[in-house]
């Protein structure tokens, strides 16, 4: 009958176990920085269209805050005033373009307006 314990020469051999430290994962909440609330209040009202000016405005007052305390939300604010800026300047597009087509049209006479 064969023996199965390994002699002492093959333990010494094989590596010890070793321990690896897994990564903990934070998030904002657990470690205290918040995101900046004008931030997402940018964002928001951006992308509602009809209130790009406030997602401009609050988007420069989070910039600043954010510089200012250090708190997360530097990529909503930025988003924000993007989303803002060409939501102004496609209702100015789009404005133009209406003025300038009822324009031509009232002084080739195909605008008529009945009695």
């Amino acid at each position: 009958m064969s023996e199965t314990t390994p002699s002492a020469q093959e333990t010494a051999a094989a590596p010890a176990p070793t321990s690896i430290p897994l990564p903990v994962a934070t998030s904002a909440a657990m470690s205290g920085v918040r995101t900046n609330t004008l931030a997402i209040v940018s964002l928001v009202a951006s992308i509602l269209g009809g209130f790009a000016i406030v997602g401009i405005i609050t988007g420069h007052m989070a910039l600043n805050q954010i510089k200012r305390t250090g708190e997360n939300g530097r990529g909503l604010a930025l988003a924000g005033l993007i989303v803002g800026y060409i939501a102004v300047a496609a209702s100015v597009i789009f404005l133009v373009l209406w003025v300038t087509i009822f324009a031509a049209a009232a002084a080739n006479g195909t605008l008529t307006t009945t009695p």
